[in-house]
């Protein structure tokens, strides 16, 4: 049997696909997570299915769907968190060291879940400055600075000697607003304490800019093409609703350069866990796969925190990945992968077989060049909540192929007269909405189909 790998995920909460350096984010650096991507392989589309926070952990960790692990929101199903059929326990199954580090969320309790060997997370959003540490069910206080306490954990749980492969699952605070959440998923206002870098990070980037893009719209243009978004905005203007977006100063310069300032502390930890595992001569045996929990709008279809929805701001994870064993430096994949892929592949190069439950497809023929019979669409789903007031009965199912993507929109007309349709080779900013253009229909009524067929099979039909 051939030498199994180590495994290492690093992930990043609310990132969107470009905010780092590889990714094309004009202006922070970030040379240790870049190293990742030149060392091995950038995945350009790869997509969160469910995207908000605890619905796409649980679908990274059980490689299914929302509509079938059924954490489908952000409310806080402790007891369902429980039971989810994490891939971790499978390594364990399979002789690994297994560790989770950081958010969870899945439920607002810190306390250790099963499937892991050595367990350190916080409840809920946690605290930015001076938390509050679940370690192995033993809640410590901490004093510094989020980023840096979860940096030192992974570093200390990577140098702890073993003859086990190791599995790590590290997954940062950053770069998620200070908040605090209830457990019916709403924000409590009176502790929201917004974007905080690391004192030492806070002058950076101060006259940095980030470039318009054609589609940082107006809520009016967004609303004309897509009528479905007319009440969401019309409460968006609210006083509680305003209170939420000038805490973050959404869609501000400032708000994009307060998160690239979070995010030097980040890199500042991938560099460390990259010096240790090659200190160790462990680093060309792990496999390292860095990416983000959900996308976010800088003002891209007059959209900021809302992060939920299927346009490609919301859906595009930053995917990048280093194991030289496999892959070659500077590897570009352009196949439509998934968050559910992760579990299946690394169960796979693991030593194990992937169960039935699971939905995603293993990448590991990707990786080698093997592209045949890869998946040519996929499902977006998510479930209307209340964690922002301006969002009633916003439920959509979506279907995104290698060129078209259909929005339907599930509580929001009566017939799908106000689905939203975009030819991306055409239209990559999606500023033209085809739903009802007549030389579309066939296009419309295929996709439907699709759609249909992709629900389905997500709910295990």
């Amino acid at each position: 049997m051939a030498k199994r790998p180590n495994f290492l995920i690093i992930l990043i909460d609310d990132l969107r696909f470009d905010e780092f350096g590889a990714g094309g984010h004009p202006y922070m650096k970030t040379p240790n997570i870049d190293r990742i991507a030149r060392e091995g392989a950038i995945f350009e589309r790869a997509f969160h299915t469910t995207p908000i926070c605890s619905p796409n952990r649980a679908s990274v960790l059980t490689g299914q769907y929302a509509s079938r692990h059924g954490i489908i929101d952000n409310v806080a199903r402790d007891a369902a968190s429980h039971r989810l059929p994490n891939y971790h326990l499978e390594l364990k199954r399979l002789g690994y060291e297994t560790a989770h580090i950081g958010k969870w969320h899945m439920g607002n309790s810190g306390g250790p879940r099963p499937g892991y060997d050595h367990w350190v997370s916080f409840d809920g959003h946690g605290s930015l400055n001076d938390p509050q540490l679940n370690v192995n069910g033993d809640y410590q206080a901490r004093t510094g600075y989020m980023t840096d306490l979860l940096n030192q954990e992974a570093l200390a749980f990577l140098e702890r000697p073993r003859k086990k492969p190791f599995s790590l699952f590290f997954a940062h605070k950053a770069v998620h607003p200070d908040a605090h959440q209830a457990a019916d998923g709403t924000l409590d206002m009176s502790r929201f304490g917004g974007y905080i870098p690391a004192e030492r990070h806070r002058g950076l980037y101060a006259h940095a800019t980030f470039p318009k893009t054609p589609n940082m719209r107006s809520y009016a243009a967004l609303a004309k093409q897509a009528p479905a978004w007319t009440e969401a905005f019309e409460l968006k203007g609210t006083e509680r609703s305003r209170a939420l977006l000038e805490a973050i100063k959404a869609g501000s310069q400032e708000e994009i350069r307060q998160r690239a300032r979070m995010m030097a502390s980040v890199d500042e930890g991938v560099g460390m866990l990259l010096e240790s595992l090659a200190r160790q001569k462990k680093l060309d045996d792990t496999l390292i796969v860095f990416l983000g929990d959900n996308g976010y709008f800088f003002g891209e279809h007059g959209l900021g925190p809302e992060r939920r929805f299927a346009y490609e701001e919301g859906i595009r994870s930053p995917f990048v990945l280093r194991y030289p064993r496999r892959v070659r430096a500077g590897t570009r994949i352009r196949d439509l992968v998934i968050c559910q892929d992760i579990a299946p592949t690394l169960i796979e190069l693991g030593g194990g077989r992937p169960g039935a439950h699971i939905q995603g497809r293993s990448f590991a023929p990707l990786l080698a060049g093997r592209r045949k019979g890869w998946r040519k669409s996929f499902l977006i789903e998510y479930w209307a909540e209340q964690a922002m007031p301006w969002l009633v009965g916003m439920t959509y199912k979506a279907v995104r192929t290698d060129r078209h993507k259909l929005i339907h929109w599930v509580n929001r007309g009566t017939a799908g007269e106000l689905d939203e349709l975009y030819d991306l080779e055409r239209d990559p900013w999606e500023l033209k909405n085809l739903a009802r253009s007549r030389g579309h229909a066939a296009l419309r009524t295929r996709l439907h189909r699709e759609l249909r067929k992709l629900v389905a099979d997500a709910v295990g039909l």
